[in-house]
């Protein structure tokens, strides 16, 4: 007998910190209820904001993001705390990306 219990898989959720340079998304929500999850609320990192990887530091921290008109630089650490739904990937040719 089959069962169907995992046939319906939710999307595991990813944090803006996994997305790879290139790659579009929309923000879900913030994680915390610190000052710093306040801080990213603040740079407008909100529910329903597109947000586009620029590019990625050689040694993978920090990244660049596009959001809202203009380009945010973030750590790694800070940038898990958002979790995010992928909308596009742009592809590997984007300039200035790094693997």
């Amino acid at each position: 007998m089959k069962s169907t219990f995992n046939s319906d898989r939710i999307a595991p959720a990813l944090s803006l910190a996994d997305l790879e340079p290139g790659t579009e998304g929309v923000v879900v929500d913030v994680a915390g209820r610190d000052p710093t999850s306040r801080r990213l609320l603040d740079l407008g990192l909100i529910r329903g904001t597109p947000v586009r990887v620029m590019r990625r530091a050689p040694l993978g921290d920090p990244v660049v993001y596009e959001l809202r008109g203009y380009r945010l630089c973030l750590r790694r650490s800070d940038a898990a705390r958002v979790e995010m739904r992928v909308e596009s990937t742009a592809g590997a040719s984007h300039p200035g990306s790094r693997a």
